[in-house]
């Protein structure tokens, strides 16, 4: 009797610490630092490591003065589209080996968004033209808010490939269509205003917002066609971004003071953010000398009437961080692919407001979330310009440090390439990208596959 009764207690206090035990462990593994909240993805189009390190000379005078090169995982990644490779030793062996079998941005965007390979000018679908799953897809899922955002026409490749499904990337009036009326985006920014030039210059009349008489179709395919444009104008383009059945509008944004007015204070639902230039924000402005190929960074004034892309993505941000459950966001430096192209100067301009933007992202996590909820990648889909000291073929030579606001010495070798691009990665679940990388490459280290970056970010939007 004696020895039952002592055991009472004892099976009672080993029933209290097994039910704290539990409570512990189911805390813990709510709290899991391996699976992000928020995951922003961020892709400089065209953007390889000599970008970042001419443009690091340019601002700096010295390389490796990105935040993001200096606490983030650094790695490499291959871009090579279906049916190509890259072969490390070769590329290295042969200096004009990476200027074959180079990606686009359709198949390179569509492998990160899908985790899957497809054919240059396909875009978020399979060699077979089957639409495939994508990101943003998977998130809308979990019920996390979604958005992308680019410096480019927002149906364009890149921004594209996370949201819709095409067999052509040139289909523009359908593609931004199914962004505005088939998803469950939260946010849209780009360019791709069907009345304004690339210097920001309006091109037609019309009173208010009426569609002016006599403008071709053509100029509307950015946005979805005129009647989809006219649909923004009114408040009335909408499709069900929360699942509840009803079809919730998008606030149109235009002007540059209404993007920075959005960064901060309360938001709409749903922003369509289309800046007033017809391609691009600033990289294809009319040059002050004439050859925007002879230019210096800044040397043409930078256009005021529009907005930087930190400003958009400070705008975006604050709309998607209203989501209790998280979000994802897509951020492009889409013209850094478009100045490649022999435009030097300008090329810093772009790669300069790719990184101010990934400052803004981490000020940003660290002031109102932080490193355990979030998860920072700044990479790339491509190369574009084969970026490397003058003098180079059929070596390499490095590019020259010419000093603080001095232009480097580089020069432009190609289109796009083959070439490995870099990714740094910083949050939970970061480590994965790490496992992922299993190539070595003789002069870039670990690399991984576009295709992994899709996987992995798949994989942590399971759980």
């Amino acid at each position: 009797m004696k020895g039952e009764f002592m055991s009472r207690p004892i099976r009672y206090l080993l029933t209290l610490l097994c039910s704290i035990a539990v409570l512990v462990g189911l805390e813990s593994a709510n709290a899991d630092d391996s699976v992000p909240k928020n995951i922003i993805l961020m892709i400089g189009d065209g953007c390889g490591f000599n970008h970042i390190e001419a443009t690091d000379y340019f601002k700096y005078g010295d390389k490796g003065q990105q935040v993001f090169e200096k606490d983030f995982r650094h790695l490499a990644v291959s871009t090579y589209p279906e049916g190509g490779g890259y072969d490390a030793q070769a590329a290295w062996g042969d200096f004009q080996y990476v200027k074959k079998g180079a990606t686009d941005s359709a198949a390179a965007a569509t492998a990160m968004a899908t985790g899957r390979k497809t054919r240059n000018g396909m875009l978020g679908v399979d060699p077979e033209k089957n639409p495939m799953e994508n990101l943003v897809e998977k998130a809308e899922k979990l019920g996390k808010a979604t958005g992308v955002v680019t410096t480019v026409q927002f149906s364009h490749s890149t921004p594209a490939c996370f949201v819709a499904h095409n067999r052509s990337r040139g289909n523009y009036t359908e593609i931004a269509q199914e962004m505005l009326l088939k998803s469950g985006l939260e946010v849209v920014m780009g360019a791709g205003h069907p009345w304004f030039s690339n210097d920001g210059q309006k091109t037609v009349t019309q009173d208010g917002n009426s569609l002016p008489e006599g403008l071709p179709e053509q100029k509307y395919r950015y946005v979805g066609g005129s009647d989809l444009w006219r649909q923004l104008l009114s408040g009335t383009a909408a499709s069900d971004c929360d699942g509840d059945g009803q079809p919730d509008p998008w606030s149109l944004v235009q002007p540059r003071d209404e993007f920075k007015k959005l960064g901060e204070g309360d938001t709409p639902k749903r922003v369509a953010g289309v800046a007033q230039a017809e391609a691009t924000l600033q990289q294809r402005r009319t040059s002050a000398i004439g050859k925007a190929e002879d230019e210096t960074p800044g040397q043409t004034p930078l256009l005021e009437n529009m907005p930087t892309l930190t400003e958009m993505t400070r705008a975006a941000i604050n709309v998607l961080d209203n989501d209790p459950d998280g979000f994802f966001l897509m951020i492009e430096g889409g013209a850094i692919d478009w100045a490649s192209d022999d435009e030097l100067g300008r090329t810093i301009e772009e790669v300069m407001d790719f990184c101010n933007a990934a400052e803004a992202v981490v000020s940003w996590v660290e002031a109102k979330s932080n490193w355990r909820e979030t998860m920072v990648i700044v990479t790339a889909d491509h190369e574009t310009g084969y970026l490397n000291g003058p003098g180079s073929d059929p070596d390499w030579k490095p590019i020259q440090n010419n000093g603080k606001g001095n232009m480097p010495g580089v020069k432009c070798y190609a289109g796009h390439t083959n070439s490995l691009v870099p990714l740094f990665v910083k949050g939970p679940g970061a480590e994965a990208f790490e496992q992922a990388a299993v190539h070595e490459d003789p002069k870039r280290g670990k690399y991984l596959d576009n295709t992994d970056i899709g996987r992995v970010l798949a994989g942590l939007l399971i759980k």
